[in-house]
C-alpha cells in the first residue's frame, strides 16, 4: 500500500506555443455586469483592471479547446458544472472499488483529461499537462484603436440586437460589448509538460501534443467567448512557434521543434509528426 501511496513522476521538459490571436469578427468574452456599468450596455467584456483593456483569460481558450475536443472524441457528460456538464474521468463513480477498476483505467487512456486535468481528489489523478496563459491586447492594437475614434468605449464597440417576441411582435433591444476585428492578441502562451513514472508514459505525453493542435484547430474553426452563434468570436492564429525545454538543458533558450515558426495553425498541424520526433529527441523518449 505505502508503494501505492508514495508515487515518483518526474519532469522530462516541456513544449512552449506561442502565437498571435487574431479577431476575425468582434470578440465577446464577459465581464462583471455588476461592478462598472458603461452606458447601459447589457453585456460587458472582460478588461484588465490596471489598463483597462480587454484581454483573452487562459480559462477561456483552455475551457473552450476542452469542451471541443470533448464533443470532437465523443466523451460522455458526467461531470457537473454550474449549469451544464462536461466530461471528467472517474466522476460517475462512487466507491473506491469502481475508481480503481473502471475510473483509472479510462484516465489512463483518456487524452482529455490526461491534457486538461481532472479534479486533485481522485487519488489515480497525475498532473495536469497543460498551462494555458492569459493574452493581452498588443500595444499596436491598442494604439492603433485610440487613434481611430471610431470605438463606442475604450478599445470595444457595441453590438445592438432586437429579438422580436413572437407573440406581441414588440422589438426588445440589447447591446453587447465587443472587441472589434482584426484586433491582435499576443503572445498567446501554452505549455505542455511532458511527465514520465508511475502512471505517467512520456511518448503517450508527446503522442497527446495533437490533442492540443486539435483543440487551437477545432477553436478557430467554431468561436471563442460568448454570441458565437450570432457572428461574434471567430478568431485566427498566426506567428506560431514551437520549442523545448528539456530537464538537462532547462535554463536554456527553448529550441526549436519542427521548423520553429509557422505563418498559421495549418502549416503547423501539416508538420505535427516533425515537431513530435523532435521532441522525443530533445527529452531522449
Amino acid at each position: 500500500m505505502a508503494d501505492e501511496k508514495f508515487k515518483t513522476i518526474k519532469l522530462l521538459g516541456r513544449v512552449f506555443f506561442t502565437f498571435d490571436l487574431e479577431t476575425v469578427t468582434g470578440l465577446h468574452i464577459g465581464g462583471s455586469d455588476t461592478g462598472i456599468e458603461i452606458g447601459g450596455v447589457d453585456k460587458t467584456v472582460i478588461r484588465d483592471t490596471l489598463t483597462n483593456r480587454p484581454y483573452i483569460p487562459g480559462s477561456s481558450l483552455k475551457g473552450k479547446m476542452r469542451s471541443l475536443m470533448e464533443k470532437y472524441l465523443g466523451l460522455k457528460q458526467n461531470q457537473p458544472i454550474h449549469n451544464g456538464f462536461i466530461h471528467s474521468c472517474g466522476a460517475e463513480y462512487k466507491t473506491k472499488e469502481d475508481l480503481e477498476k473502471k475510473g483509472k483505467p479510462e484516465y489512463k487512456n483518456c487524452d482529455v483529461c490526461q491534457v486538461f486535468g481532472i479534479p486533485g481528489e481522485r487519488d489515480f489523478s497525475t498532473p495536469t499537462r497543460l498551462i494555458v496563459r492569459d493574452v493581452q491586447l498588443t500595444d499596436a492594437s491598442a494604439k492603433e484603436l485610440e487613434d481611430s475614434k471610431r470605438t463606442d468605449f475604450p478599445f470595444t464597440e457595441v453590438k445592438t440586437e432586437v429579438s422580436i417576441d413572437r407573440v406581441t411582435a414588440a422589438a426588445n433591444p440589447r447591446q453587447m460589448e465587443r472587441v472589434p476585428a482584426g484586433v491582435v492578441f499576443a503572445p498567446g502562451e501554452i505549455i505542455f509538460s511532458v511527465y514520465h513514472g508511475d502512471d505517467c508514459d512520456a511518448g503517450r505525453d508527446i503522442d497527446r501534443l495533437k490533442a492540443v493542435v486539435s483543440g487551437l484547430q477545432l477553436l478557430e474553426d467554431d468561436f471563442l467567448g460568448g454570441l458565437g452563434s450570432r457572428g461574434s468570436g471567430k478568431v485566427r492564429l498566426a506567428n506560431l512557434k514551437v520549442g523545448v525545454r528539456s530537464k538537462e538543458k532547462y535554463l536554456e533558450d527553448p529550441a526549436p521543434l519542427g521548423k520553429g515558426q509557422y505563418a498559421t495553425l495549418a502549416e503547423l498541424g501539416h508538420d505535427l509528426a516533425t515537431i513530435q520526433a523532435d521532441a522525443r529527441r530533445a527529452l531522449g523518449v
